[in-house]
């Protein structure tokens, strides 16, 4: 069992998946490989480090994270080894770094931030990018020669079958209460809250300085881990009533696509972790 995140920033798989990646780890024990794909180089969030330093910075803390977690981690790069910046359009490098890795890791299951349905719904431009750019290329994981210009050794070998995998979308609270209101799949993630509160402590450059500055996500600034508890808490409580599901446990909530796989019933009751199951819209 082998499952890919692929997001834009660091720390964004900690706030929407990292509950449901332990969970898979628990259900499928030692038959089982977690990888977490970054797309960007994390030089932009910050207000008062330079660039140079919060890309360093971004990159330990990720790597801590993943750490805790027991996932891999990489930082997407081009085709001649360099990262992407942020607030990009998709490109044609982007599509072929993303293929190219998803190739490598033959992922059963990936996940990724939605593209939103509705012009009223609000959007980061970067989780805008990463969403369109795996939709786009998922048909093309199965096709050996796609980016043949990129990546010449490709073409030199016998062509390899690639699964391609189950894709589902990430809950993203920029995109907020409308295309997302009704998730397919709502995982309880109470097992696993003190996991998904620890990776995401790792992260201090932007829950105690950036994301409390930009002010956007009710996130206020903490000194202690137990702060950090109470208030991921608290935001996993909204993102309930958010979503319509009244008080409870937290959750971490996806919806299927027929970007890549179609998963029915019984394959997601044998992979997933205990889930419930939504009707699809």
């Amino acid at each position: 069992m082998r499952i890919l995140c692929v997001h834009a920033h660091f720390d964004d798989f900690e706030f929407v998946a990292a509950g449901t990646f332990e969970l898979f780890r628990l259900k499928h024990a030692g038959n089982f490989r977690a990888k977490v794909l970054v797309c960007t180089d994390g030089r932009s969030g910050h207000h008062w480090r330079t660039p140079q330093e919060t890309a360093r910075i971004r990159l330990e803390e990720q790597a801590a994270a993943a750490a805790i977690g027991g996932y891999e981690f990489e930082r997407l790069a081009r085709p001649d080894g360099s990262p992407f910046g942020e607030a990009r359009l998709p490109s044609n490098d982007l599509l072929a770094a993303l293929w190219k890795s998803i190739r490598d890791f033959e992922p059963d299951y990936l996940f990724c931030p939605p593209l939103p349905a509705d012009t009223r719904a609000g959007v980061h431009p970067d989780h805008i990018t990463v969403a369109d750019a795996v939709r786009r290329v998922a048909y093309m994981i199965n096709v050996p020669h796609a980016f043949v210009d990129d990546y010449p050794e490709e073409g030199k070998a016998e062509a390899r079958w690639i699964r391609t995998p189950v894709i589902l979308n990430t809950w993203d609270s920029y995109i907020g209460d409308g295309p997302q209101s009704a998730p397919d799949l709502v995982v309880d993630v109470s097992e696993t809250f003190d996991q998904i509160a620890r990776q995401s402590w790792c992260h201090q450059s932007q829950i105690r300085e950036w994301l409390p500055w930009v002010g956007r996500h009710g996130i206020a600034p903490v000194e202690t881990l137990d702060q950090w508890e109470a208030s991921l808490r608290q935001r996993f409580s909204n993102q309930r009533l958010s979503l319509g599901l009244g008080e409870g446990a937290p959750v971490e909530v996806f919806s299927l696509t027929s970007w890549g796989q179609v998963a029915d019933r019984d394959q997601l009751t044998r992979d997933f972790p205990a889930f419930q199951l939504k009707p699809c819209r």
